[in-house]
């Protein structure tokens, strides 16, 4: 069929599973030639056509709510909820958003790009249902990976306790966007094993009914024993203690499986778990093969060779630079340990593991305990870094405050991705984490320029013996810079004068200093002198050059990637504040107080005005001030 002409799931109760197959086979086909083109996670999505076809067709969207974790799995169900027509403008500025968007359709019931919410979620919609007294199904849809965060296991514990009506479909992949670690993978790895779970379960009664019950002890030991077997022998006790009914492991891609064990589930009373094996990347020889995942979220691709497109000769990226300075310095200091919540690809810690294997921990996508867990090393004097991605850091928000700041532990945290990132959008910003660093006792805060400063503040902090560090570095590529042999201690807390100027003065760090240094050379040519700071530690600034500043009646303008408020800028007004530079003229750019959704970083700073052109228009005003206010 035509999937333009698709409006609403209604049309899959008509369907046989046939009918499905051949639909299935065209949404594949669709997936892999639309992606090709735009990017997105191929992946995940290759692996839940059937599971999401088989929902859409026994249950009635949106009066019954299916919630995706993570939400990077949800193509097929924009397909199927009438968006097959905007698949051209996925991820891209102003089109059709690459996780789900309450505002796209009353059929995305729940938002989200952070993984294990959706039991959570399912939970507070199951106790609303019940106390507006409706009748509909609550569906969350939960990977193998995202159960072994920590609020997942909460949710678990919580539903089953209250016995609410809830089907959580657990879609088993064996493969996240890391490969998955701890006990519970380990649980999972034996119920996909016992395949034969129901003829294990019948044939076991089926001998027990035989065992005549003479004076009840033989009917008690038959009893217990069928306890004690369910133990060894049934794949689904795990669940079962916490209060679920089990189903599976189903095959995920057997419509005549899926059907059969999502109608039981559909009649069964309380909490149900139905565990669904899936195959990441099927029907797309190259993403099926992949053993590292590097075809979960992917750019631009040839159709039949599965070769990526990529520029050619592309400087370094940002992560690896970080990690190769981390890799070089752990050669000389044994204290160094690395942690990542589940990130390993994404962070670009490959080598780090292959070198250091006892020095690696993936602590699964659990950011609350890596943060902690980094806490404990310091205790011990370790020299732990925490590698993190900027919008995942939010969540180990407590621990960082509590356990960390709290200590005056020396953790360092890498916080990859800082800034805008692009197409993975608002829940994937990294545009909060100076607000919520800056105000904290005893952490510092640095981002460099470029590459070459970025391996030596890699070197600073693990020099640095006084308390929490925080290196600040961009989603994508470096700079192309010429990196030094050598690496340098920075002196903390000081900044860098890129470029002299006696009319005014620009305050920043990071990806905004090419944009500073632009519109300072536009200014030069209409008469006007820029001093371009290079404001590399964001937390403690650099006072003596502040003094000498506002001591000299300079206009400062601060521009900071990230939000304006309680950021960069918020801090140097606080300093004019405290130390009484009541008629020092400051101005701020950065982000504003909303979230900011997805599209090209270029495209993203035209929208929020963060450009050259921007910063002439905005100095232009500025100078007139001062001159008032002197």
């Amino acid at each position: 069929m035509d999937l333009n002409t698709i409006k609403d799931p209604s049309f899959l109760k008509e369907y046989s599973n046939e009918d499905l197959e051949k639909l299935a086979a065209s949404v594949r086909n669709f997936l892999i030639e639309k992606l090709s083109v735009t990017g997105g996670h191929l992946g995940a999505n290759l692996g839940v056509v059937e599971l999401t076809l088989a929902l859409h067709k026994l249950y009635d969207s949106p009066k019954d709510k299916i919630l995706f974790d993570v939400g990077h799995q949800s193509y097929i169900h924009k397909i199927l909820t009438g968006r097959t027509d905007q698949f051209d403008t996925l991820r891209q500025y102003q089109g059709l958003c690459g996780f789900p968007k309450r505002c796209e359709s009353e059929h995305d019931v729940w938002e989200t790009g952070h993984s294990s919410t959706s039991l959570s979620a399912a939970m507070g919609m199951a106790i609303a249902r019940d106390l507006k007294g409706e009748d509909h199904s609550i569906l969350p849809i939960i990977g193998d990976g995202a159960l072994t965060g920590g609020m997942a296991l909460e949710a678990l514990n919580h539903i089953g306790d209250e016995k609410k009506n809830v089907t959580v479909i657990l879609n088993d992949n064996e493969m996240s966007i890391a490969q998955n670690v701890g006990a519970l993978h380990n649980v999972l790895g034996r119920m996909r094993s016992a395949r034969k779970y129901h003829w294990v379960k019948d044939e076991m009664e089926w001998v027990l009914k035989r065992i005549p019950a003479v004076g009840g002890k033989l009917a008690n030991a038959a009893e217990r024993l069928k306890d004690s077997m369910k133990y060894f022998m049934l794949p689904g006790m795990f669940f079962e203690e916490l209060g679920f009914t089990y189903y599976g492991p189903v095959d995920g891609h057997s419509f005549e499986d899926l059907m059969e064990n999502l109608q039981y589930a559909k009649k069964t009373e309380g909490p149900v778990i139905v565990h669904v094996m899936t195959q990441k990347g099927k029907g797309y020889h190259p993403a099926e093969n992949d053993q590292k995942d590097k075809w979960h979220g992917v750019g631009p691709y040839k159709i039949e060779s599965g070769e990526k497109i990529k520029p050619t000769d592309a400087p370094p990226a940002w992560s690896e630079v970080i990690s190769e300075a981390l890799r070089k310095k752990a050669r000389t200091d044994h204290r160094i340990a690395a942690i990542t919540p589940a990130m390993i690809l994404g962070s670009k810690l490959e080598k780090f593991g292959e070198e250091f294997p006892d020095r690696l921990f993936d602590v699964g996508i659990a950011e609350q305990h890596a943060t902690t867990v980094s806490a404990g090393l310091a205790t011990q004097g370790m020299k732990p870094f925490l590698s993190i991605y900027s919008t995942f850091m939010q969540r180990g928000y407590d621990q960082l405050v509590h356990d960390v700041c709290r200590q005056n532990l020396n953790v360092t945290f890498g916080i990859d991705r800082a800034g805008l990132v692009g197409a993975d959008g608002e829940t994937h910003q990294g545009v909060f984490d100076i607000a919520f660093l800056r105000h904290l006792p005893n952490m510092t805060i640095m981002m460099p320029k470029d590459e070459n400063e970025g391996q030596h503040m890699v070197n600073t902090a693990f020099e640095y013996n006084d308390g929490p560090i925080a290196l600040r570095y961009p989603r994508g590529n470096g700079l192309g810079v010429e990196m030094d042999e050598q690496l340098k201690t920075l002196p903390i807390g000081s900044w860098e004068v890129l470029q002299e100027g006696a009319d005014v003065a620009i305050l920043t760090f990071g990806t905004t200093i090419p944009m500073a240094l632009k519109a300072s050379e536009v200014l030069k040519k209409q008469g006007v002198s820029v001093k371009v700071v290079n404001a590399r530690f964001i937390k403690p600034m650099d006072e003596a050059m502040l003094h000498d500043l506002m001591k000299q009646s300079m206009p400062l303008l601060t521009i900071e990637e990230a939000v304006l408020k309680g950021g960069f800028g918020s801090g140097v007004l606080e300093f004019a504040e405290e130390n009484q530079y009541y008629n020092q003229v400051i101005h701020r750019m950065g982000v504003p107080d909303r979230f900011i959704e997805h599209g090209s970083v270029k495209e993203l700073y035209k929208e929020i005005g963060l450009t050259s052109d921007n910063i002439v228009s905005k100095i232009k005003k500025i100078l007139p001030e001062q001159q008032q206010r002197a």
